[in-house]
């Protein structure tokens, strides 16, 4: 058997009295892309966030190809891109500059122009992190994530602040990434059931199902994804 590209076996997290991550099991295959979905509070950011090494677990087994993301962090770096929700960059660097700064960390990046293609930032290369609006900050932070060819990509609400066609282009950008294995998190159903080969839906911290998008459709008796969503965790994908 193939080794996985994630596997997750008994993850447990706990903030105080509240357990936000309670023994989670998943399994993500090389070239796979998985959606994670859940209601707000279920568990998606502190999973991805440990899987990504930053965040600790309280006890259970991650491998990311094999990698332990804590102890592994420097090798995990290299074949591991990660783009957060809020994303975290130096305010006073130009899109360009923060382009150049990230390539440097690689030994075979993408180019910044086909980069700045991708997420359509071309017109402001010039422009600081602090001066790009709020969807133009996802964007730069996603084009972050790809710059060093990674295997695994962890996306975290993906298209969060774009139009319709930086979405769009983004998707296609996604689609066109075959090799790498993508774990995404998002509440937008269209782009789960466009972009992913399987769902795993999260509710109170574990997975209560995993399946290809029109699986868990024809499970659940619904017609679209987000009917199946409120099927299965009572919730409205407005509510994740």
């Amino acid at each position: 058997m193939t080794e996985p590209a994630i596997l997750v076996t008994g993850l447990h997290k706990r903030y105080g009295d509240v357990v936000a991550v309670d023994d989670l099991d998943l399994r993500v295959e090389p070239g796979e892309v998985v959606a994670i979905v859940g209601a707000n509070g279920a568990g998606k950011t502190s999973t991805v966030e440990m899987i990504a090494g930053l965040r600790a677990p309280d006890r259970g087994r991650i491998a990311v190809l094999g990698l332990d993301p804590r102890r592994d962090r420097a090798a995990l770096r290299q074949v591991l891109g990660v783009q957060l929700q809020e994303p975290y960059l130096h305010h006073a660097l130009t899109v360009a500059e923060l382009l150049d700064l990230y390539r440097g960390f690689y030994r075979n990046p993408r180019s910044a122009e086909s980069l700045l293609d991708m997420v359509e930032l071309a017109e402001h290369r010039g422009t600081r992190f602090e001066r790009l609006s709020g969807g133009q900050q996802q964007r730069l932070s996603i084009a972050l994530a790809l710059v060093g060819r990674p295997r695994v990509v962890i996306l975290d609400e993906l298209t969060t602040g774009l139009d319709p066609r930086a979405r769009r282009r983004v998707w296609a950008a996604i689609d066109a990434l075959r090799d790498e294995t993508v774990l995404l998190v998002s509440h937008a159903m269209d782009e789960v059931e466009r972009l992913c080969d399987r769902v795993a839906v999260l509710d109170r911290g574990r997975v209560v199902a995993l399946a290809p998008p029109a699986e868990l459709n024809e499970r659940a008796g619904t017609g679209s994804l987000e009917e199946t969503f409120m099927a299965l965790t009572g919730t409205e994908p407005e509510e994740m």
